[in-house]
């Protein structure tokens, strides 16, 4: 009897997830009958999905514990940062250590850059606040590139929208909360969190079909 419950519930989350990359690639790519559900398939994808939800949430705390000088901001800070050093340990076994290194690097960039931005925000220093959302899209210009040149499914164009659209939610949420319109700050957070776990599924399809033999 467990052991049917088990089955039923990947059968559940392999439903879901084709869900997911149906809606996420929409009408313009009909690949639908090549998308695996294997239980190496659901594992990246739970675990990739972790990992992308682990940043979108401890970056609304730190969003929360730096405009609102609480105590708790530098341990959320070190939290954040080790989660961009779980995403490089991420792809090490497909891309290798010094990848796995490049991507943290550039991640914990984009988080101290994000540290910029709140700050900035909170002083409302349009001037620094501009500087710093220049180097974030920087930044996320160099993510793009990176992992656009590890893996040909991940088209740099898109990784690149994706990226952008990350930091303007963020933004979002960062201006909202600040201005005290609540109801916007929660729409940005519950956008980008679905925005965050679409783009680690775009991760995962991508791995997949450059290492198909994996899966």
């Amino acid at each position: 009897m467990k052991k049917l419950t088990v089955v039923i519930i990947l059968m559940m989350f392999c439903m879901a997830a084709v869900s997911s990359r149906s809606y996420a690639q929409g009408m313009k790519d009909n690949k639908m009958g090549s998308m695996t559900c294997t239980k190496a398939d659901i594992e990246l994808r739970l675990a990739m999905r972790k990992l992308w939800e682990d940043h979108i949430v401890y970056t609304r705390n730190y969003i929360i514990s730096a405009l609102s000088d609480l105590g708790d901001v530098d341990a959320i800070a070190g939290r954040l940062l080790k989660n961009q050093d779980d995403i490089g340990d991420a792809i090490k076994p497909y891309y290798g250590e010094d990848a796995g290194k490049k991507l943290s690097a550039l991640l914990r960039e984009h988080i101290m850059i994000a540290t910029e931005v709140v700050k900035a925000a909170k002083m409302d220093n349009k001037v620094e606040l501009d500087k710093a959302n220049k180097k974030w899209n920087a930044n996320a210009d160099d993510i793009a590139v990176f992992l656009s040149g590890a893996n040909p499914n991940w088209a740099k164009q898109d990784l690149t929208a994706m990226l952008y659209k990350h930091l303007v939610l963020t933004t979002g949420e960062v201006v909202s909360k600040l201005k005290k319109d609540w109801a916007a700050d929660i729409n940005y957070y519950d956008e980008g969190h679905m925005h965050m776990l679409m783009f680690a599924d775009m991760l995962t399809d991508g791995i997949e079909k450059q290492f198909p033999e994996k899966f």
